[in-house]
């Protein structure tokens, strides 16, 4: 399955506006926090996962979706949520803690939800698969169209969560695709001591259900393999595992030194950076040229600029509203 032009652009775009959001937060989040670190302070405080790297294992598959289609992300969730179409102005108020943020902004980044997208995600490890299983089951019972995506890290594989969701998923034939990104560190735990199998797409036939695995962070590549199995789960033939060969660009979190990382690691994932590397894809392809190309930057990077300023300039919910949407 090979993407349309169109599609291509596409993919290109919200990689570009990914990129530039966590570059921005990056800058943003880091306000007050020197010269010494403290996570409590500045505009944005509490921890922050960056999705830098991960963009095509985002635009791969949300390429295939719509709104009506259900995506259960995790606590790295930018780069999914911009790919769905979360509404960003609001994302991003959310990210800041704002009253206009997507909950008002009680939730923060790593708890994002846009019902208007079927949209949402989780600070806990492995916690997308039981929603999207759940997604899936009340489409398939009440005879609704779309399909459920559950995103995970590697290290959620080894969850207790991730085998049961992929036996009922298997055994009632639901509409769910099961997407790992392996960035290849579980926080500072590399794969290889943390796994039995070398890949987890192994996993899916210890379930019956077909396994698919994505090398070298390719955004064509995801698209393929996505496109295939959202086929399948729209079609009625069940659910699909894909391992997605990812790279985390930045630490698991702002203020992580990175010290468990291979002496070289690090700057050879960057000389292997993505986004660069669909550009020129793209290029060759002669879909863009440096004046298309600065152009669609451009839109993109003030798309996020408008983001930015509407949650800088929107205000905090009273300190009264601390109760609120709290059971009690």
């Amino acid at each position: 399955m090979q993407p349309t032009n169109d599609q291509r652009l596409w993919m290109y775009r919200q990689m570009v506006t990914s990129r530039h959001l966590e570059e921005r937060i990056e800058t943003l989040y880091m306000e007050g926090k020197t010269p010494v670190f403290n996570m409590a302070k500045g505009p944005i405080p509490g921890e922050m996962h960056l999705s830098n790297g991960q963009e095509p294992c985002a635009v791969g598959v949300c390429a295939h979706l719509d709104a009506e289609d259900v995506v259960v992300a995790t606590h790295r969730p930018h780069h999914i949520a911009v790919a769905k179409g979360v509404d960003l102005d609001a994302m991003v108020a959310e990210i800041f803690g704002k009253a206009s943020g997507l909950s008002g902004g009680r939730g923060g980044h790593m708890h994002i939800f846009d019902a208007g997208v079927n949209f949402s995600c989780s600070g806990i490890i492995g916690e997308s698969l039981g929603p999207a299983v759940g997604a899936a089951l009340s489409r398939k019972l009440q005879g609704k169209p779309g399909v459920a995506v559950a995103f995970l890290g590697e290290g959620a594989a080894n969850q207790g969560a991730f085998h049961e969701a992929l036996n009922l998923a298997a055994v009632w034939q639901l509409p769910v695709v099961f997407v790992i990104e392996d960035n290849a560190w579980g926080i500072s735990v590399a794969k290889q001591a943390s796994t039995a199998v070398p890949r987890n797409d192994l996993r899916a036939s210890g379930y019956n259900m077909p396994g698919v695995h994505v090398a070298d962070n390719d955004v064509e590549g995801v698209f393929a393999a996505a496109g295939t199995a959202i086929a399948r789960a729209r079609d009625g033939q069940g659910p699909t595992l894909i391992e997605i060969e990812t790279s985390r660009l930045a630490g698991h979190f702002m203020g992580d030194s990175e010290d468990y990382r291979p002496e070289g690691e690090k700057a050879g994932l960057q000389s292997h950076d993505p986004l660069p590397r669909y550009r020129q894809a793209l290029i060759e392809a002669r879909l863009l040229d440096e004046a298309t190309d600065s152009h669609l930057v451009d839109e993109a990077h003030a798309r996020v600029e408008t983001a930015i300023r509407f949650a800088r300039e929107s205000d905090f919910l009273p300190a009264e509203a601390a109760l609120e949407t709290v059971f009690i």
